[in-house]
């Protein structure tokens, strides 16, 4: 069984889809989320729109908007490449209002060549906000990509820096 359900934030609605056991997707303002969608992602399974369950994702992301949560603690499930979980699993210690570029992620992954890869690896980042892709940025400072699009991308990296000492 698949459920879905959206919450109303900041950077717009945002689209939540779970199993019954992990969250598996966000889908930010920019994608639509629909029945007939999620039928096609999810062909074998049973599609429905019920926000009973995801009592937990929105209370964090909730506090997360407004500057009170800095970590998630949402239990997840990633179906991507090893390399790409591991990559989404240092991405997802970048801190709170800070940022790292691609090729530190890469170096960190011991693929010192591999910032593409990585750049790759968050573009297809199925729990934005929750893995922070938005805090990495390309060497030269600039934002580089982000699936929400950049607006949303300041958006959050702005965000972040204001409400760093809040608790």
């Amino acid at each position: 069984m698949i459920y879905y359900t959206s919450i109303k934030t900041q950077i717009g609605n945002l689209g939540l889809i779970r199993n019954d056991d992990y969250l598996l997707k966000i889908y930010l303002p920019n994608k639509e989320i629909s029945k007939q969608i999620l039928q096609q992602i999810y062909p074998n399974e049973n599609i429905v729109e019920n926000k009973s369950g995801f009592n937990d994702v929105v209370n964090q992301l909730t506090e997360y908007f407004a500057g009170k949560r800095k970590r998630f603690t949402i239990k997840t499930k990633i179906q991507l490449s090893p390399f790409y979980k591991k990559t989404l699993t240092e991405v997802a210690k970048v801190p709170y209002g800070e940022t790292v570029s691609y090729s530190q992620i890469a170096q960190k992954l011991n693929s010192p060549k591999a910032a593409r890869a990585v750049g790759s690896a968050n573009a297809r980042n199925p729990l934005p906000i929750i893995i922070p892709c938005h805090r990495i940025i390309a060497n030269n400072g600039k934002l580089g990509g982000y699936a929400g699009g950049l607006k949303i991308k300041k958006y959050l990296l702005k965000f972040e820096k204001e409400n760093l000492n809040t608790h």
